[in-house]
């Protein structure tokens, strides 16, 4: 009963953030085209995201990102959910994705190198593209269908996709799959049981799933690493 309650009471602790985080979108949105300077919130969050990565994979995409915080609580959620393209998951389409809008970032910006409202405009522009498809592919899919080929998102998969795998307990899982209608990114958990933890790199350690499993089978590493003590806590 009291694991229970920390389960929920971390997943409205995450849910509180995302809805404080959220805002930082729309004012992006709806005033950088004024206030170029606000455009400098998108470098910001990604460094934090490739800082963040070293040591908890994509967690800050799961947790701090303020465009996923928005999906996450301003999509639809009263409908079936159609999975996410697995094309678009692909990583062909991944380092496309990347090295296009990254040389548009750079070619856009270098124009006027030393200009630091070209450059906040310059990311403005990104956000309110990036983030128009963002939202056009969770109205088709997803919620988070843009986060499988979001550039930064792919670089924190590479660099600490590996760290701090959830882990299953093969013994408690009963194969209801609650856990992956509450996963925020879509992947199969269940099918990985049998090995004991979800290989993917994209997890966005949410713990979305640890609080959805009536049965306590999911949890993360303890600081010891992977032969530490299991938490529930990321």
């Amino acid at each position: 009963m009291e694991n229970g309650k920390k389960k929920k009471s971390g997943a409205a602790g995450r849910a509180r953030v995302q809805w404080l985080l959220l805002p930082i979108v729309v004012v992006t949105i709806g005033l950088g085209w004024k206030y170029p300077l606000l455009g400098y919130s998108v470098p910001v969050v990604m460094l934090t995201g490739l800082v963040g990565s070293m040591f908890r994979g994509r967690w800050v995409c799961g947790n701090l990102c303020p465009r996923g915080s928005f999906l996450d609580r301003l999509m639809p959620s009263f409908r079936p959910r159609p999975a996410i393209p697995a094309p678009l998951r692909s990583p062909a389409f991944r380092w496309s994705a990347f090295a296009l809008l990254m040389g548009f970032l750079l070619y856009r910006g270098f124009q006027h190198p030393a200009d630091p409202l070209h450059w906040g405009n310059v990311f403005w522009v990104m956000c309110v593209v990036t983030t128009a498809l963002a939202l056009v592919l969770a109205l088709l899919y997803h919620p988070r269908t843009w986060c499988s080929f979001c550039p930064m998102g792919t670089m924190q998969s590479v660099i600490g996709g590996s760290k701090g795998q959830l882990r299953i307990d093969a013994d408690a899982c009963r194969g209801c799959r609650l856990c992956e209608k509450s996963c925020s990114f879509d992947l199969a958990i269940v099918a990985h049981r049998d090995s004991g933890r979800l290989p993917s790199r994209d997890c966005l350690k949410c713990s979305e799933c640890i609080a959805a499993c009536p049965t306590g089978a999911l949890s993360w590493p303890g600081p010891a690493g992977d032969n530490g003590k299991k938490t529930n806590q990321v």
